[in-house]
């Protein structure tokens, strides 16, 4: 009796399912509503799994737009498609990421750019983007700035940089440069990104 009742209830999420794929032109409210009228119709496990399918298409919507953010890749570069992750365990700890990769065709210059948004992590990082004695403790490290917002610049051994700036408290963007990248190629990303829109995007 049990597995007739999954095999029901499983058999009314894929018509649901199928219903709203078939016409519609919104796949959120598409299940939102098959969520509606399956609670109606005394189906609440239906209409729990019709909602968790619309929350997680609204995620896959948030993650485009949050990868959208990050420039194109300049005049001469390439670019590897930008990622975005949040939401779940990894989120907890992590925050919202977003990043991308881009090279330099010829020269084979790196650049990949990383934003980070409400992770617990962020708090040492303010710390340290707060006081510059901190930094300069560290080879290779010292204050960085870029209009407004404050930061790092780290370079190793192999030539090797990293700028690091704080949005506000909650939002980390690092620009790595390798393969013979350098410091202008980095600001040449910064200068393509409007800061603002992506402090305003992610934090709102």
């Amino acid at each position: 009796m049990h597995t007739a009742k999954t095999i029901h209830i499983g058999c009314s999420l894929l018509l649901l399912l199928v219903t709203a794929q078939s016409g519609a032109a919104d796949p959120v409210t598409d299940q939102i509503d098959a969520a509606l009228r399956a609670y109606k119709d005394g189906e609440p496990r239906v209409a729990i799994q019709a909602l968790q399918f619309a929350a997680a298409q609204i995620e896959e919507q948030l993650a485009e737009q949050r990868a959208s953010l990050l420039p194109e890749p300049l005049k001469g570069w390439s670019a590897e498609p930008a990622d975005s992750t949040s939401g779940g365990l990894i989120g907890l700890l992590t925050g919202t990421n977003i990043s991308r990769s881009y090279r330099q065709d010829g020269s084979g210059a790196r650049v990949s750019i990383t934003v980070t948004a409400d992770s617990p992590l962020l708090t040492m990082m303010n710390m340290l983007m707060a006081s510059p004695m901190l930094m300069q403790a560290e080879p290779g490290t010292k204050p960085y700035s870029f209009g407004a917002y404050r930061g790092m610049m780290q370079t190793d051994g192999a030539g090797d940089t990293q700028l690091s700036l704080m949005l506000g408290t909650r939002i980390l963007m690092q620009i790595d440069g390798s393969g013979g990248a350098t410091k202008d190629m980095l600001e040449a990303y910064l200068k393509a990104m409007d800061l603002k829109a992506l402090e305003k995007a992610l934090i709102g």
